[in-house]
């Protein structure tokens, strides 16, 4: 698997509480290469967005691990597993995750500053022009609409031009016209940037879009 940039090996997730032990996700193994684009399905309650957070570093598993461009991230401390994801990795979520107190250029820029990168201010600027967002560079989130706010977020996430886009349901909260022009978007800088697309959806729609699937039922890959 020395090729793939993201492979997860073996991995297992159960949590035990006072009712016994829940196992969530059961011998999860798959690899992806550079620029692939997957879409992970599944029920509710599948596991799929615990799966998303493991792949992300944000989980751990119980047995198993991930590498991300063959280096295990759960071998590495989880400041070095941050400063990893900062620089490597990029998220959208379904419920945006801006920041309040930051206008849509700042929030932008933050992973640049985060990352020392002196033209951070330039960088963010261009990246919101390439999602239609250049009459709303100081606007705050309470102002936008939930499709400018995707907009933001999707902006954010490419400005470091990851290695790896982590999506989690980046539809779920838009209506279908502004949740389409949002998948066109994603898939066009995704495109144009080269990057790799997790994608976790229940829309099979959205999903086809993808090279593709992996199906979890019951914390298993099915399909």
């Amino acid at each position: 698997m020395s090729d793939s940039i993201i492979s997860v090996e073996h991995v297992y997730k159960a949590v035990t509480d006072s009712t016994g032990t829940l196992e969530i996700l059961r011998d999860i193994d798959f690899a992806l290469k550079a620029r692939e684009t997957v879409a992970i399905v599944g029920a509710s309650g599948s596991g799929k967005s615990t799966l998303l957070s493991i792949i992300a570093g944000l989980d751990t598993p119980t047995s198993g691990t991930v590498r991300l461009d063959s280096e295990d991230i759960f071998a590495l401390t989880e400041d070095q597993r941050a400063a990893l994801r900062a620089r490597r990795v990029g998220f959208v979520f379904q419920s945006f995750q801006l920041l309040a107190n930051l206008t849509a250029l700042e929030n932008v820029m933050l992973p640049l500053e985060l990352d020392g990168r002196k033209d951070a201010r330039s960088l963010a600027t261009d990246m919101l022009k390439r999602v239609g967002l250049e009459t709303r560079l100081q606007a705050y989130p309470r102002v936008l609409s939930g499709g400018e706010q995707q907009r933001v977020a999707l902006a954010r996430a490419f400005v470091v031009h990851p290695a790896v886009l982590l999506a989690d349901e980046p539809t779920g909260s838009l209506d279908f016209a502004t949740g389409e022009k949002i998948m066109a978007l994603m898939f066009d800088l995704n495109r144009a940037l080269g990057t790799t697309l997790v994608l976790v959806t229940h829309d099979l729609a959205i999903a086809d879009r993808c090279e593709r699937r992996i199906t979890i039922e019951a914390g298993r890959v099915v399909a």
